[in-house]
């Protein structure tokens, strides 16, 4: 009866007046595409396309199944099919220096095959009818590691943005997240209570939108809301709703392309 409830307030909200102040954007996380097998990665892009009112797709992290530049290459002429801009966070499977794939390299090959796609760093800082929306690099590119590490000037990083949009909302894309959605040793995120005491000096964090683990899950921590999503072909629709009040909501669904 409950989850009924949640479900009818939610579609009431979703066909009032409020909608106008929706802004609806979609993740997509671990597509681990590999070019010389059959991937459900082109169904997803068919089935966001027929998605109404995208403002992005964001790819958060391992977007590729190995470290290699003519992979990376045939992900983003395939992603080039969305009919809505995207943005591009770096997963642990993603850079090696060893590969010759670094950060700076993934960076290049991104800018040179989106056009719209202006960033030479991974962490990096776009706004939607003003929300701001900060892309926060986790991963490892000379010893890499499934075990996430946002490192120290990463925070500092962080908080400095933080700070700078203090009046605005702000959601955090990244690949590691810092609140475990479920119990897995080898992914887990070094000195993530570091990260966590840092967003509590922060009252414009709405939500935290992560992938990795491979669990649909939501959580929230001190008022923030924690959005863990599942690979491809799964994937997650995310209205942020009253943007514009101090207490938006957010309404998270996963869909799964057919």
């Amino acid at each position: 009866m409950q989850k009924f409830l949640s479900l009818l307030t939610a579609m009431l909200i979703f066909l009032s007046p409020a909608f106008a102040r929706d802004l609806r954007f979609i993740q997509v996380t671990d597509v681990m595409y590999k070019s010389s097998e059959e991937t459900n990665f082109e169904k997803v892009i068919d089935d966001i396309n027929k998605q109404p009112n995208v403002e992005f797709v964001v790819f958060t992290g391992d977007n590729i199944a190995k470290p290699d530049k003519e992979e990376l290459k045939a992900f983003l002429l395939t992603a080039k099919k969305l009919k809505r801009p995207y943005y591009i966070v770096i997963g642990d499977r993603d850079v090696s220096k060893r590969k010759d794939l670094s950060k700076k390299d993934y960076a290049k090959f991104v800018r040179r095959y989106t056009k719209k796609y202006k960033t030479s760093t991974p962490n990096y800082v776009f706004e939607k009818k003003g929300i701001v929306f900060i892309v926060a690099d986790g991963a490892k590119d000379v010893i890499t590691s499934k075990m996430g590490y946002y490192k120290d000037d990463v925070l500092e990083w962080l908080d400095a943005n933080l700070d700078l949009y203090a009046s605005k909302p702000v959601i955090i894309l990244q690949h590691f997240p810092i609140v475990p959605p479920s119990e897995r040793e080898s992914h887990y995120t070094f000195k993530a209570d570091k990260y966590l005491e840092l967003l509590t000096k922060h009252k414009n964090v709405k939500a935290v939108v992560s992938g990795h683990f491979g669990v649909n899950k939501e959580q929230e921590v001190n008022g923030i809301t924690h959005i863990s999503t599942a690979p491809a072909p799964s994937y997650r629709v995310i209205d942020i709703l009253d943007y514009d009040t101090e207490t938006p909501t957010i309404w998270a669904e996963v869909k799964n392309a057919k």
